[in-house]
């Protein structure tokens, strides 16, 4: 008897799920416009007392993207993510691939983490998520079988232990300055500082000269010298955060959101299947409430002049402006996919999300070119409100081009590659 094997294949153009393509073309818009202030000013991705200016156009930049953007598309980034591995573990598991579709899972995710370390050391970036996307992937796998309401009661349990790290930060925090008050009034006084302050001490200063001007300008230079240069400056960067962020931030953080997204996603609710009316209480509950938090974190903030301490108290009501705000974000992204308007838009966006991985590295290459001195050497030159002229050129440039590559290709370049090493089998590449 003959035998035969079931060759298993990415996902065909005509089986996606536009809604989701457009959601991840306009949310990795979003991703661009918050991080291309960590990309082009030392220190400014949260402060924008740092660099990048904090008055005028640059202040009024801060406060909007704060208020509406800030977490919110890291939030439907990680949602995103979970919903597209666990679609491509049932789609598997429903062709009866059995152990193959757990090989097929885990080598996307362990290439994606390779991806993720070339992406930080390599290309400049140390803010990517890749890496960390990974890691949170191999924990969403045994999640795929959980009914959406226990998903969401899980996710709310991670957005509380998160909350209470805040807090128990917050408290470390007040402990610190009170300690940094204590040892310049020693200083003042001419007294030797205990152990304890002095290590206080130290720290603070160490901060007060990485935010002053010199301490800009120094970091400045070391951005604009040549590659290697740079490569080796934001190495102890990218170890210190691939070290301690998976543990401190992304099982509260990007976890929390893959399992909500699952959950959304069995629920129907990011496939534009639900009601005008449904989507619409959406984007009234998720606003009101989330914006509400927001604003209230933003004057917290400002009114305290930017304090390290003002934005430790901000994180503890976090996640309650973030999460309600990005399911503002989907309502309004769904009703847009429903409506019979702007399809030209919806196609070009659409094709963006398709090259979402190809997509997200471009940005830090053009970043790299831009700010770094592998190319212009242009950071720390502009002003926050600047960049955005930077962040709308690449969205229109990649509105257009994505949808051309498409008419003469299957996939994006590092998505094809990605499918290669997932599948262990060369797939067409031209249509």
């Amino acid at each position: 008897m003959e035998n035969t094997q079931t060759v298993f294949v990415p996902l065909k153009s005509s089986d996606r799920i536009q809604s989701l393509d457009i959601m991840r073309g306009i949310v990795l818009f979003g991703i661009l416009l918050m991080n291309i202030n960590g990309m082009g000013l030392a220190g400014a991705y949260e402060d924008p007392t740092v660099s990048g200016g904090s008055s005028g156009w640059d202040l009024t930049t801060w406060i909007t993207t704060n208020m509406f953007f800030e977490g919110t598309m890291r939030a439907l980034f990680s949602l995103l993510f979970g919903v597209g591995m666990f679609i491509l573990l049932d789609r598997l598991e429903k062709k009866g691939a059995g152990i193959e579709a757990a090989n097929i899972y885990f080598r996307r995710l362990t290439w994606l983490l390779v991806f993720g370390l070339i992406h930080c050391y390599l290309l400049l970036w140390d803010g990517e998520i890749l890496y960390n996307y990974a890691l949170m992937g191999f924990l969403v796998f045994s999640f795929r079988y959980i009914a959406p309401k226990k998903l969401i009661t899980i996710a709310l349990f991670l957005f509380s232990a998160g909350a209470l790290w805040n807090y128990s930060d917050y408290l470390k925090d007040i402990k610190f300055m009170e300690q940094v008050e204590l040892a310049q009034s020693y200083k003042l006084e001419g007294k030797e500082l205990p152990k304890e302050l002095k290590e206080a001490d130290q720290k603070w200063e160490a901060r007060a000269w990485e935010r002053s001007q010199k301490g800009v300008e120094e970091y400045n230079s070391s951005m604009r010298k040549g590659y290697f240069d740079v490569v080796t400056f934001l190495a102890p960067k990218n170890l210190h955060y691939n070290e301690h962020f998976p543990y401190r931030y992304d099982l509260w953080d990007v976890l929390s959101m893959m399992l909500l997204g699952i959950a959304l996603f069995k629920l129907k609710i990011l496939t534009a299947e639900k009601s005008y009316r449904f989507y619409g209480l959406m984007v009234v509950a998720g606003y009101v409430i989330g914006i509400s938090v927001n604003y209230y974190e933003t004057q917290l903030i400002i009114n305290n002049q930017f304090s390290m301490l003002a934005f430790s108290q901000s994180y503890l009501t976090y996640d309650l402006g973030r999460v309600p705000v990005a399911m503002g974000h989907v309502g309004l992204i769904m009703l847009f996919c429903k409506l019979p308007i702007l399809n030209w838009l919806k196609k070009s966006l659409s094709a963006v999300g398709k090259m979402a991985l190809t997509n997200y590295v471009m940005h830090s290459v053009f970043a790299m070119f831009i700010f770094t001195g592998a190319g212009f050497g242009l950071f720390g030159t502009f002003h926050r409100h600047e960049l955005l002229y930077i962040v709308f050129s690449i969205w229109l440039f990649q509105l257009i081009a994505s949808p051309i590559w498409l008419k003469y290709y299957q996939f994006g370049p590092l998505e094809w590659i990605w499918r290669n090493l997932s599948y262990q089998k060369r797939h067409s590449f031209k249509k």
